[in-house]
């Protein structure tokens, strides 16, 4: 079993400053004060609560440091069943994404990061249904492990257990299980298998954190009785780095970006309050670690540790930062002697990004290419310098997992650079850089993590690293450092991005869905990628024998990394309908290789490369469509586009400027994507071309907008109020409002079929007040609630038809769900009658 060093993960707080991803931070003086007087302290809090964004980051971030408290955040989820504001990321991919943001957002306030494998699935109305859909009793044994392995003094739940169905279910299940783990984490029979790894533990007390949202309003707050609660000011002002508490919190909250969460800091008093629900009152009731030893007194034989630490800061020059690092190496080899593993692992990490941070010191490895294969050498340039007066000789280094040291006695003189050349060899049994938790395909509610001691980790584990082994007043102290790649942009200027690990050879299926509405083959496009120079095999299109593909294998040479080709297969139907995957494989010296890379890169976090099946959905459907021309205005990013196209639709994406009647004039329909209305502001004053382009006897379809912050009021051309109103239940019952109506006879003869098969939700926001002039076609609803009708809801204005539809065809359509298909191309196809000619009744 592979062994994760410090398994800890910490993401100790590291400065205020925004930095882009694994760049390297640089404390100044104040930032290093701040992280000494944490290594005084030696108490810890952990937050609870489901999805990413869920965490009160004005709480995480005075704890972490105002209080100096060791502060985490347990998200029970990825957020993988969000929507996505700054791309058309979703699912698993979507996760991924969230999953950086919150650990760019900890780098902001102070905290540490875990996940639980708990899969978002989407919206729940109950914790009954989450605990359904997710594995209850894995969900709590990963609640248990982080809080073994975390050992928080404090636990402080977002969420009220004490009221399910008054909010998101996975949010009162984050509450529920975290509270149901408070009696079960010191049980050494409750989940014992983890024992081999950590100890029992008895979290002290655990809080709510209530806030007005709770209440229903700030003013029901305000006059809510609070006399029992503590009360924890937050308000505070850290005169060191001219920041506020909240402006700090705001910056990691702005960290959500693919959720828009982007906030504006305050100032001023602020006041937060926690209710007790588990475990010893606090005799100060404000003060929540009181009768709990926060010092190093809790630790055998660590007082005089605490007492040369008061020492350091007591005489520690914000002039001088280096003048501290001979006590700090002496308490350094004072915490190695220490027993408490827990603690001692802790605090020697953060000692030692202390005294680096105090000396100046810069070590860094870097790998000459961004991707390298397992087997492969890769060449690596390392840069060691002091930048400080005391003395320091770099012994050698180990790379790593090779596992090779290499001696240097090098002094290092007061900021003399040594840059040094090595050579680091990949086992060829070395993992491919990839989300963990992705590796084994997961349940619609669970990810599957076979590895007990990785559960929870927040990032994806890398191996490659380089220890620089350095002495310091007759010291040796390793540094690790992740090898990282690093390059120079001309407009940003140093870029970095860590070695990933790839496949001698990647493909992919251009198309993840194939529609074939009839028996006509289709030429299939697949890439092939080379992971390494001088690729040479053959390309295979694999599907059943119900279907033929031409030609069987295609060879392929590929002469430098990193090259693309495209290549191309003709792929015909049976006649019959049928569902299928085909796969897409590359045969190189005996060895198959059926991975997919895709690369996620936004500049607010860490590039990622996810490997998946080289695979897409194959589907014989009976689609009849008609009105071939389609402008599509893109929202918050979908790939509805993509699957119209795959329709048999010429689709064209208009940007906004673009909405003139005359570009207009060429197109059968017009389509919003998903959220438009709330993130496109130009749309504001293009409802009337719009609108008219309806009235002169076309189509707009308006996908679903959420009920805030909508662009315009007037997002139909007839009254239309959205709600909150939402289906999750994917396969709930549909009754047919208007069975006779177009939209559900031509060209295609919908049926309650299909509806079956959807994912995650048949649609949200649904509107819940409509003009007269609107139809309602479809009616659903989910266990227990009254009939949603207002999921498809179709107007004739002039000669067209305006079109509003919560129906979730942004996560069907990708999905390749057949019915969705069919559905969409009725609304498209939309067509008033014309009417006959009046005949002269004069004789």
């Amino acid at each position: 079993m592979r062994k994760v060093q410090a398994q800890i993960f910490l993401l100790f707080f590291i400065g205020f400053q925004i930095s882009f991803a694994q760049q390297p931070q640089k404390l100044n003086s104040v930032e290093i004060y701040n992280q000494i007087k944490k290594l005084n302290f030696l108490g810890s809090v952990l937050y609870v609560a489901a999805h990413p964004d869920d965490e009160n980051t004005r709480m995480i971030s005075y704890l972490a440091n105002d209080m100096n408290a060791r502060t985490g955040y347990l998200s029970l989820t990825r957020g993988d069943g969000g929507q996505n504001l700054i791309g058309p990321q979703l699912r698993e991919l979507l996760g991924v994404i969230r999953t950086q943001e919150l650990i760019e957002a900890r780098k902001i306030d102070g905290g540490e990061q875990f996940f639980s494998r708990a899969n978002d699935f989407g919206f729940s109305k109950n914790p009954s249904e989450t605990l359904d859909i997710w594995d209850k009793d894995k969900v709590l044994a990963d609640v248990v492990w982080t809080i073994r392995k975390f050992q928080p003094d404090i636990i402080i739940n977002r969420f009220d257990h004490r009221s399910p169905g008054t909010t998101h279910g996975h949010h009162t299940s984050s509450a529920m299980l975290s509270v149901e783990s408070f009696k079960l984490t010191n049980d050494p029979k409750v989940y014992p298998e983890q024992l081999k790894y950590v100890k029992p533990w008895q979290v002290k007390r655990q809080f709510f954190n209530p806030s007005w949202w709770f209440y229903g309003s700030q003013e029901k707050f305000d006059a809510a009785n609070k006399s029992k609660f503590t009360k924890i000011e937050t308000g505070v002002y850290y005169t060191g780095i001219g920041k506020s508490n909240q402006e700090i919190a705001a910056l990691s909250r702005s960290r959500h970006q693919s959720q828009g969460f982007g906030s504006t800091g305050v100032r001023g008093e602020e006041t937060e309050y926690l209710e007790l629900i588990n475990g010893e009152t606090p005799k100060e009731r404000d003060n929540l670690f009181d009768g709990i030893d926060t010092s190093w007194n809790r630790v055998k034989n660590g007082k005089p540790v605490g007492d040369l630490i008061s020492s350091i800061i007591s005489k520690y020059d914000f002039s001088n930062p280096s003048a501290s690092i001979p006590d700090l190496v002496k308490a350094y080899s004072m915490i190695q002697t220490l027993d408490d593993l827990h603690w001692k692992t802790i605090k020697l990490a953060a000692i030692k990004n202390i005294i680096a941070s105090c000396s100046g010191l810069y070590l860094e490895a870097v790998a000459n290419e961004q991707e390298a294969t397992p087997g492969s050498t890769v060449k690596l340039s390392l840069e060691a310098i002091n930048r400080c007066a005391v003395e320091m000789q770099l012994i050698s280094v180990t790379t790593l997992p090779d596992s090779q040291t290499t001696a240097q006695n090098i002094v290092l003189k007061n900021n003399d650079d040594q840059k040094i050349n090595l050579q680091l060899q990949l086992p060829n049994n070395i993992e491919y850089t990839q989300p963990y938790w992705l590796k084994e395909k997961a349940t619609v509610g669970m990810y599957i993590v076979s590895n007990q001691e990785i559960i929870g980790t927040p990032d994806i584990i890398r191996d490659t690293k380089v220890v620089f082994n350095v002495k310091i007043n007759d010291i040796e102290i390793p540094f690790e450092r992740t090898v990282v790649y690093k390059y120079n942009d001309g407009v940003k200027g140093e870029m970095y991005n860590f070695l990933d690990i790839v496949p001698e050879v990647t493909t992919s299926i251009l198309e993840k869905v194939l529609i074939f509405g009839n028996t006509k083959s289709k030429m299939v496009p697949v890439k092939v990628r080379a992971g390494k120079d001088n690729v040479k095999g053959n390309l295979q299109l694999e599907l059943p024998n119900s279907w033929s593909v031409s030609p069987k294998e295609i060879p392929f040479t590929l002469d430098k990394k990193g090259n693309e080709q495209i290549f191309y297969f003709e792929v015909t139907p049976p006649v019959n309908p049928e569902e299928v995957i085909a796969k897409s494989v590359a045969i190189v010296d005996n060895k198959r290789f059926d991975k997919d890379q895709t690369n996620i890169e936004f500049s607010h976090i860490t590039k990622q490369m996810v490997l998946k099946s080289a695979e897409s959905k194959c589907i014989r459907i009976d689609l009849k469509i008609s009105g071939e021309a389609i402008a599509y205005i893109m929202g918050a990013g979908d790939e509805v586009p993509e699957s119209l196209t795959q329709m048999g639709y010429k689709v064209s994406i208009l940007k906004p400027e673009e909405i003139t009647p005359e570009k207009l004039d060429s197109f059968s329909t017009v389509i919003t994507g998903i959220r438009a209305y709330n993130t496109v502001n130009a749309l504001a004053n293009k409802q009337n071309i719009l609108f008219n382009f309806v009235k002169s006897g076309k189509n707009m379809i308006v996908q679903y907008n959420t009920n805030g912050k909508l662009v315009t009021d007037k997002i139909a051309p007839y009254p239309l109020k959205l709600s909150n109103d939402r289906v999750t239940e994917e396969n709930a019952k549909i009754t047919f409002l208007a069975p006779n109506h177009p939209v559900l006879n031509t060209p295609n003869k919908i049926s309650e079929k299909d509806f079956q098969g959807w994912k995650q939700e048949q649609g949200l926001y649904y509107p819940n007040e409509y003009d007269p002039a609107f139809t309602p076609i479809i009616s659903s609803h989910d266990k227990g609630e009254s009939a949603k009708d207002g999921a498809l809801l179709v107007a004739p204005y002039g000669k067209g038809y305006y079109i509003y539809t919560g129906l979730s065809f942004f996560r069907e359509l990708p999905e390749g769900v057949s019915g969705a298909y069919r559905l969409l191309s009725n609304i498209i196809s939309l067509k008033q009658p014309i009417e006959a000619p009046k005949q002269d009744l004069k004789q």
